[in-house]
C-alpha cells in the first residue's frame, strides 16, 4: 500500500490523520512486512482512527471486530443460521439424513462474522480488531490462530486459507496485559498524547477556524492538565471537543470563567473538576 515512511505520513495527512514519525514507520514497516500492527496507549489518542485512515488511503474495506467480556468464536468467526436450518429440515422430510446434513451446513447457511470475512475477502482489506484487551484470554488463543496462518477451518466445509492477507490492527488500552504470544506475532506501536506542536497542528486541521492564539491556549490547558493526577487526563479527541465548544461560545479569550464553564467537555469526573479548578493556574501557563 506504501512506498516508504513518508508516503505514509503524506497519504494519512490528506485523511485528516497526523502521524508522528514513529507511527508513520511502523505502518509502513507492517504494510512491507505483512505482519498484523498491536496499537497500544490511553483512549482517545487515535488508534481506532489509525485504522480507519489506512483503509482510506488503500480504498479497503474495513473489516471491524468489536471486543469486549463474553465475546467468542460465534461472534468473531462465524455461526449457523440456526432457524434456517430447522425450515430447511422441515422442508425435507423426503431426504434422508446424509442428504439433509449436506445441505444444511453449506455456504446458504453460514453466517459469517468479522474474523471470516475479512481472512476470505479477494479485495483489499482492513481488519481492526479494536480493544483486544477487552476480551477474555480465551479470545486470544483465537487470534493466535488465525493470525498465524490467516486461516479458518469450519469442521463441516474444510479450511478457509486467505488468499489476499488483509492489513490488521489490533488495538489496545492497556486495560490487562496481553499474551507474549499474542504480542510475538504484531508489530508494536505505542500512541500516547502528542508533543504541543503536534497537538496545536492537529487542533488547526480539525477545528480550522479557531485563532491561532486560542489553539494555543487549548493545547497548553490541556497539557497542564494531563500533569495533574486526574482519574482520567483529557485524550486528544477531548482537545478537539474542547476547541470546536469555544469555537460554538465564541470565545476569544481562554479566561478563568470560560474554563469553569466547559471543563466538563474534557473531563469526565466531578473529582476531577474539582480538582482542575483548584489547581488549574491559567496566569502561568
Amino acid at each position: 500500500m506504501f512506498t516508504s515512511v513518508d508516503d505514509v505520513s503524506v497519504r494519512l495527512a490528506e485523511t485528516g490523520y497526523l502521524a508522528s514519525p514513529a507511527v508513520a514507520t511502523t505502518v509502513f514497516l507492517a504494510d512491507r512486512l505483512g505482519k498484523p500492527l498491536l496499537v497500544e496507549g490511553p483512549a482517545g489518542v487515535g488508534k481506532t482512527e489509525l485504522a480507519k485512515a489506512v483503509a482510506q488511503v488503500a480504498a479497503a474495506r474495513l473489516v471491524r471486530l468489536q471486543c469486549y467480556e463474553g465475546v467468542d468464536e460465534s461472534r468473531a468467526l462465524y455461526e449457523w443460521n440456526h432457524a434456517k436450518q430447522l425450515l430447511r429440515i422441515s422442508a425435507a422430510r423426503d431426504e434422508n439424513w446424509d442428504e439433509t446434513r449436506t445441505g444444511i451446513f453449506s455456504e446458504e447457511f453460514l453466517l459469517p462474522r468479522p474474523l471470516l470475512t475479512a481472512i476470505r475477502g479477494d479485495e483489499p482489506t482492513v481488519l481492526l480488531i479494536d480493544e483486544t484487551d477487552k476480551a477474555d484470554v480465551e479470545m486470544e488463543g483465537l487470534l493466535l490462530e488465525v493470525l498465524s496462518d490467516f486461516q479458518i477451518t469450519i469442521p463441516e466445509l474444510g479450511t478457509v486459507t486467505a488468499t489476499r492477507r488483509p492489513f490488521v490492527v489490533l488495538t489496545s488500552n492497556a486495560a490487562r496485559e496481553l499474551s507474549e504470544a499474542l504480542r510475538r506475532r504484531c508489530l508494536f506501536l505505542h500512541i500516547g498524547f502528542p508533543e504541543e506542536e503536534l497537538e496545536r497542528r492537529i487542533v488547526r486541521l480539525k477545528v480550522p477556524g479557531l485563532g491561532e492564539a486560542l489553539t494555543e491556549s487549548v493545547v497548553r490547558v490541556v497539557g497542564a492538565l494531563r500533569a495533574m493526577d486526574l482519574r482520567k487526563v483529557p485524550s486528544v479527541a477531548e482537545t478537539i471537543d474542547w476547541a470546536r465548544t469555544l469555537l460554538a461560545l465564541g470565545a476569544g479569550t481562554l479566561d478563568e470563567t470560560v474554563v469553569l464553564d466547559t471543563l466538563g467537555v474534557i473531563l469526565k469526573h466531578e473529582d476531577d473538576i474539582r480538582k482542575a479548578a483548584a489547581k488549574l493556574d491559567l496566569a502561568a501557563l
